[in-house]
């Protein structure tokens, strides 16, 4: 089987390339997403990628009739196409996440039936039922109109409807929607962080004995599910051609006491659900969250899900509880778990003995008598400087270019600059020199003044910038490549692997190659009246 996942690069999508390489059926999978994940890296190696980004505008360059002919040609051939793709950031744009997850999903069912696949699979959610007063499980013929105060309740509704046309219009297809609980695990944990809560929120708190007690809503119930198990019932969907709705739940269901004695105290404080809204909104708008109060709107009204149909159909059962998800999400938070892509990147600063991209060592890595550790301390130090440097403007050329064709590519790439910096964090602390990180708040803080220089503009960005940054980042990888050329001299003595040095010193060439076709599309445009 040839199976297409939109959307691969998040919580689901990373979980779901893990099952579908595991399934001997599925011999071919196509990754698609905005910001390509770091392709060399777990579980991303095992599939081929393309970009797409849902959210064109139609009458642009880029426009929807545009997306639906690039999603067309890719979905060819395709046994079936799995719709994971859903935006939940920025939270006060409500057009621009109507138009990536509603009109998003109208897209890929149009590019599914021109391209003749007979297979849709659609992540819908527990969000899109409507409310209930009680907690008597619901199935999968409960009606899906939507929680009207959380506008992501509103729009699964909405995809929901996408797909019911879908199928009236186009019987021949199979389309299977899913309706999970909370979807959670240890790599999604900064997700999590960065979507719903933000930066000024201390998650520090949440490990083990560090909260005096947890306040809760008074009467919410909570249904989660591993995003290992979730991604097993898509497989199985999947390989089974399967069709209609399907809940996807673990069986229990968590109250407040059981929350708060996975967070370890077992100290709860019940809040009547008003006053937690009120206090909500309030950080809301004074953003030191970014989860609106619709989010708490749903979690009260959303029903226990009935889980049967899919234990019947397909043979599903969660291997964990709904405990261990929220567990195991915990631990992440602590942690600063993540992964190899934009969504669920890890934290920074790194927590200790956690490297993106791991370093490969032979035996214990030392820097031997021969060679003069302040000066070659120094020089690990200067180049983990550099990286945070050059880390820091491709993350701002990423966010400046996502319209241009070189978007995916660069987010790639930022990828993989963010696992290098890792990389050399790590070293240094194996090699116990010191990280002098006053030079990386200057060069952080250096990157951000340079700048502030006198393009000719004032209030937006100078065309002449999009082609002098890449040529400044060429200089940077270059140096780079200097770099992992000394480790790899001298490899042998420091206990590292020369391997993978060769395959560091290869992929800084491919970012000299993005950067250098980047340029020359940079400065074809940049100087035109």
């Amino acid at each position: 089987m040839r199976v297409v996942v939109v959307g691969a690069t998040g919580n689901t999508g990373t979980a779901l390339l893990r099952a579908l390489h595991a399934e001997p059926r599925v011999t071919s999978v196509l990754g698609m997403a905005r910001r390509l994940p770091d392709r060399n890296a777990e579980p991303y190696r095992y599939a081929e990628w393309a970009p797409v980004d849902l959210s064109a505008e139609g009458g642009s360059a880029d426009g929807a009739e545009d997306v639906v002919d690039q999603l067309t040609e890719h979905f060819r051939g395709a046994d079936a196409v799995v719709h994971l793709a859903w935006l939940v950031q920025p939270n006060r744009e409500r057009d621009l996440l109507r138009r990536t997850n509603v009109e998003g999903t109208r897209r890929v069912a149009e590019a599914v039936a021109r391209a003749g696949v007979p297979h849709l699979v659609v992540a819908s959610s527990m969000g899109a039922y409507s409310p209930v007063a009680d907690d008597g499980p619901r199935r999968e013929d409960w009606s899906t109109g939507g929680v009207p105060t959380s506008h992501y309740s509103v729009d699964k509704a909405a995809q929901e409807r996408v797909l019911d046309e879908l199928e009236a219009e186009h019987p021949e297809i199979a389309v299977a929607r899913l309706r999970p609980a909370l979807i959670f695990q240890a790599d999604a944990a900064q997700s999590v962080v960065r979507y719903f809560l933000g930066p000024l929120v201390p998650t520090q708190l949440l490990r083990h004995g560090r909260l005096p007690a947890l306040p809760l809503p008074a009467g919410l119930r909570l249904q989660a599910v591993h995003a290992d198990d979730v991604a097993d019932a898509y497989r199985r969907v999947v390989v089974e051609r399967a069709r209609g709705a399907f809940n996807v739940a673990a069986d229990d269901v968590l109250r407040g006491a059981d929350l708060a004695r996975i967070v370890g105290h077992g100290r709860l404080v019940e809040v009547p659900p008003a006053v937690v809204r009120a206090a909500l909104a309030a950080a809301y708008d004074g953003r030191v969250v970014r989860a609106d109060p619709g989010w708490l709107d749903m979690a009260m009204a959303v029903p226990v899900l009935d889980t049967s149909r899919i234990k019947a159909v397909l043979g599903w059962a969660p291997r964990r509880t709904a405990a261990q998800a929220v567990e195991d999400l915990l631990d992440g938070m602590a942690a600063g778990q993540g992964a190899s892509s934009a969504p669920l990147r890890p934290a920074s600063p790194r927590p200790a003995g956690a490297s993106v991209l791991p370093l490969r060592a032979r035996g214990e890595l030392r820097i031997p008598e021969t060679m003069d550790r302040y000066l070659f301390g120094l020089y690990l130090s200067e180049h983990l400087t550099a990286s945070t440097a050059g880390l820091e403007r491709l993350e701002r050329m990423t966010r400046a270019y996502r319209d241009t064709p070189f978007h995916a590519e660069l987010a790639e790439v930022t990828e993989q600059l963010r696992g290098e910096r890792e990389l050399y964090r790590d070293l240094l602390d194996r090699l116990e020199v010191p990280r002098r990180r006053y030079r990386q708040v200057a060069a952080w803080a250096g990157e951000k003044a340079g700048r502030l220089k006198l393009n000719g503009r004032v209030a937006e960005q100078s065309p002449m910038t999009m082609v002098f940054e890449p040529e400044m980042m060429r200089a940077a990888v270059l140096a780079k490549i200097g770099g992992w050329q000394t480790l790899r001299e001298h490899a042998d003595e420091i206990g590292l692997d020369p391997a993978q040095l060769d395959e560091l010193i290869a992929q800084a060439h491919q970012q000299i190659d993005v950067l250098a076709r980047f340029h020359a599309y940079a400065r074809e445009r940049a100087f035109r009246v």
